[in-house]
Formats: structure tokens, C-alpha cells, sequence
């Protein structure tokens, strides 16, 4: 019994010997510090700085080979050549507090081949934001004026709704101004607040889109002039999209029973691999399973690339279409993924989307 006490305690303390060896023959990482508190700091003061020193307490060279940062905004800088064993060093690590107002907390991970294989290191602080300029609130310039926005999204919109945004602007000029918009379709509304604008004063425009009156479906852009003193400037462009739905709301649970069922025979289909400025055709089947017919009220394509030919537009309950899609490769190469878009009265799938797909060989290869 006595000697097989002096044998576990042998092979305990030979353990212990060994787990201490193989640490002290390691190199080893030991930071100063790992965080470090830049406090108040303006967005305006440029880039900050810090040295995080660390010395080697092993007894074999260390070698840092990585150094990551979860952001662009913090960049470190180190020396990639192997440290001496007693050594010290210093991982430099940047911030940039351009464009990043309020508290930070950013990780610097560090990894090296020392017994402490990962070790994170954090810069912390806040940033007080710069004062706002007119560029900032009004970053869009057109001539003498400028606009908080030259694109206004009304988001998505039903054919029964009158939808109105506004966007501000300002008089950047040393005289009154005058602003209208001229031409705009017949769903798209404008007014203008004031009707005249002071130097260095502020306005705003109201527009007004009226679901009922644009013929379109889907999505929808339309641009319009921004006139400035009655003159028009080419340049002077505002976009309003949408996108406009139909509203199933208000149906009646008589309607929704009898109301259209679009079926596809597929939802999409590969082409496999083509030869650049080859031709690819499909046929597609929709199917209406309801009993009200199913409109297609609207077919888009993501690029001029793929074109959909519908042989009707309505079609009766119980029916069916073929859309014909033609993918054109001229100009394309490489992995290819299209879409046609299709916009119906089915109150279950008013939109469904056709996924063309396949890789176009560079001629030559």
C-alpha cells in the first residue's frame, strides 16, 4: 500500500514537473494593460492613438501573426519579426472618429504563437459629433438651392391611397428664389412652402402621389424638374418611386372565394452553360386555378437582358398562359441570375418572380 502511495505521488509531482517545462519553454504574452479610455473626444480631432506594450515572459521567441480589428474605423500596426524571450514590444492601434459620434467599445484581437494563443484588446471612449453644417442637412445641390434629398420613397402604396412626403430645402444664394415644378405627370402632386424663399432661408416641398390615377404596378420612378426662377436646368432632377400594390382588404369573403389562384409550372430554370451571344429560350405555364380571372397587370425583367411575352394578359379560371422568356448573353459572362417580375390580382400572390439562371462562357475560352 505504502508503495503505491509513493507511486501516485511520483506520478503526480512528474505531471506537475512536466505542465511547468512545456509553460516555461513556451513564449508567453503579458500586456500592461488591455483596454485603454480615450474619454471626450470631437469627430473633428483626427485620428487617436494608442500604444499597447507587452513583453515576452517566455523562454522561446514570440511571433505575432495576426492582428484584427472589427472595424475600419481601428487600424492596428505591430512588428511581425519574432521578440526575444525578456523582450518587450508594442501593438500601435488607431482610431478614426470621423463619421462615428457617440460611445464606442472596439476589440483588437491579437493572436501569436505564445501559451496565450488569443488575447483581445479594447479602445473605448466617446465621441462627440461635429457641428452640423448646411452641407450636412441639405447635402444635395442644385444650382442656388439645396435639398435634403433629391429622392423621395413613398414606399409601398395601394391604388386607393393618396400618399404624401415632403422633403426641405434651402436658398443658398444671396437672393430670393422662386421654386416650381413643371410637367409632372398626372398622379404626382407639388406644393411648395414657401411660394418665395429668402436668402439663407429654408422651404419645404410637399408631394403627393395618387394611387389611382398611375397607371403603373409594381415598382415605380418617376422623375421630374425642379425649376428654379421659371428657368429649367437639366440637372435639377427629383425622383419619387413607389411601390404600388392592390388592396385586398376590402374584399368581400364572396370575392376571396372566387377570387384567381396563380400557379407556375416552374419557378425557375438553368440553363446550364452557354457560349457568349447565344440565345436561350424557356417557356413558362401559368396556370389560373380560381374561378375570377387572373390578371397580369405588369411583367419586369432586371436588365434588357431577358424579355417575357405573354399570349394574354387575362386569363379566364380554369385557363392557362405561356410566358416565353429569352435570355440574350451578348455582353454577359461569367455566373448569371436574372429575374421577371410578375404583378397579378391574386389576393394570396400579387407578385411572383421567375429566377433565370446559368453561366456564360467567354468566347475564346
Amino acid at each position: 500500500m505504502r508503495r503505491l502511495t509513493t507511486l501516485l505521488c511520483l506520478v503526480l509531482i512528474g505531471g506537475f514537473l512536466i505542465n511547468n517545462y512545456a509553460q516555461f519553454t513556451e513564449p508567453s504574452i503579458s500586456f500592461t494593460k488591455t483596454s485603454y479610455n480615450f474619454g471626450n473626444i470631437s469627430e473633428l480631432e483626427g485620428i487617436k492613438s494608442y500604444d499597447f506594450e507587452f513583453i515576452n515572459n517566455g523562454s522561446q521567441p514570440l511571433v505575432i501573426y495576426d492582428v484584427s480589428t472589427t472595424c475600419g474605423c481601428t487600424v492596428p500596426e505591430w512588428n511581425r519579426e519574432p521578440i526575444a524571450p525578456g523582450v518587450k514590444g508594442k501593438i500601435k492601434v488607431t482610431f478614426d472618429p470621423m463619421g462615428r459620434p457617440g460611445a464606442f467599445r472596439k476589440p483588437v484581437t491579437v493572436k501569436s504563437n505564445a501559451r496565450e494563443s488569443t488575447v483581445n484588446l479594447y479602445v473605448v471612449g466617446l465621441v462627440t459629433p461635429k457641428p452640423k453644417t448646411v452641407a450636412d442637412d441639405f447635402p444635395i445641390r442644385m444650382g442656388r438651392v439645396r435639398l435634403s434629398t433629391n429622392h423621395v420613397s413613398m414606399m409601398t402604396i395601394f391604388k386607393t391611397q393618396v400618399k404624401t412626403e415632403k422633403l426641405e430645402f434651402y436658398n443658398d444664394s444671396d437672393t430670393a428664389l422662386v421654386l416650381t415644378i413643371k410637367d409632372a405627370p398626372p398622379h404626382l402632386g407639388f406644393r411648395i412652402e414657401p411660394e418665395r424663399v429668402e436668402p439663407k432661408g429654408k422651404g419645404v416641398i410637399y408631394v403627393s402621389l395618387d394611387g389611382s390615377k398611375d397607371p403603373d404596378w409594381g415598382f415605380t420612378m418617376d422623375r421630374v424638374f425642379l425649376t428654379i426662377d421659371g428657368k429649367k436646368y437639366l440637372d435639377n432632377l427629383l425622383a419619387v418611386s413607389a411601390q404600388m400594390t392592390e388592396d385586398f382588404s376590402s374584399w368581400t369573403p364572396e370575392q376571396k372565394v372566387k377570387a384567381p389562384k396563380a400557379v407556375l409550372s416552374e419557378e425557375s430554370f438553368n440553363f446550364g452553360t452557354i457560349s457568349g451571344g447565344q440565345k436561350v429560350t424557356h417557356d413558362f405555364t401559368l396556370k389560373n386555378t380560381g374561378q375570377d380571372p387572373l390578371i397580369i397587370r405588369k411583367i419586369s425583367t432586371t436588365c434588357g437582358c431577358t424579355a417575357s411575352e405573354p399570349d394574354k394578359l387575362v386569363i379566364p379560371g380554369g385557363g392557362e398562359t405561356t410566358i416565353k422568356c429569352t435570355f440574350d448573353s451578348r455582353g454577359k459572362s461569367g455566373k448569371q441570375f436574372q429575374t421577371v417580375t410578375m404583378i397579378l390580382n391574386d389576393p394570396l400572390a400579387s407578385e411572383m418572380v421567375i429566377r433565370i439562371l446559368g453561366t456564360v462562357q467567354s468566347n475564346g475560352k
